[in-house]
């Protein structure tokens, strides 16, 4: 089964790349993040028609995850926790797989920047809360995958510059130790798991010709629970989409459990 996770920067502007991808590639599920678009404008039918069933929690112009799956997934929520500003920014589902109970969830972290305003602040709020929730989920159930956009440069090898981020709301070493407080939950990052020296970015800039360069940063994470570890056969940085025409900044990652 591979499972992938891909910030789309709107999926209405980026349809025909989606669907390109959903046909070239065919995931079994996709979770989407800053679809841009509220649940009654989003293109379920475009989507249909490529054989994936869409959940939706969208908002108008800004943020919004979905995830896209060809089987039915159960269990859909959108409230984990009570969010002050009230963005649509996760949404979970439950996947039977192996006769195992996995819970997915879909994340869009805040962005944070700059790091002198409440969007950083927010960050922090968003992340504590996050954690939390993170930490009752496991008393449930100790199988779980976290993908998305968690915007979190874990460490220096997983940025092009690291000097110029250190004090990047994507970097600042308070950010990165949130990521920690994950781990220290019994999760990990997937990709670090598997390669631990590899280069791994999965962002672009669309300046400075950051792509041709590949001045990227490796900000879009899977996060596996301890007891689904052994599942995973591999995980992908797949490119193919960011070299398109019009493409997202970010490009899709790919887990996949055996």
């Amino acid at each position: 089964m591979i499972i992938s996770s891909w910030n789309v920067n709107s999926v209405r502007a980026r349809i025909s790349n989606i669907k390109e991808y959903l046909k070239k590639f065919s995931p079994d599920i996709v979770m989407i993040q800053e679809i841009k678009t509220e649940d009654k404008t989003y293109p379920y039918d475009d989507l249909s028609e490529t054989g994936y069933k869409s959940y939706v929690f969208g908002q108008k112009a800004y943020n919004g995850v979905a995830i896209l799956s060809k089987k039915e997934l159960k269990n859909i929520k959108t409230d984990i926790f009570k969010d002050k500003l009230k963005q649509s920014r996760i949404i979970t589902a439950d996947l039977i797989f192996k006769k195992k109970e996995i819970k997915l969830v879909n994340i869009y972290t805040p962005n944070g920047n700059p790091v002198d305003t409440e969007k950083y602040s927010y960050k922090k709020y968003w992340l504590d809360n996050f954690i939390k929730s993170i930490k009752n989920i496991l008393k449930k159930n100790n199988n779980i995958i976290i993908g998305g956009d968690f915007n979190i440069i874990p460490a220096a090898e997983d940025v092009h510059n690291p000097k110029s981020y250190e004090n990047d709301a994507l970097y600042r070493l308070e950010i990165r130790k949130k990521l920690r407080e994950m781990f220290n939950l019994g999760l990990h990052d997937a990709f670090r798991y598997l390669y631990p020296e590899k280069e791994g970015y999965t962002f672009w800039d669309y300046t400075s010709g950051a792509w041709q360069k590949n001045n990227g940063m490796r900000i879009d994470h899977f996060l596996v629970s301890d007891f689904l570890l052994n599942s995973i056969k591999d995980i992908k940085i797949n490119k193919f989409p960011r070299g398109r025409e019009k493409p997202s900044d970010h490009t899709p990652i790919e887990i996949e459990l055996a």
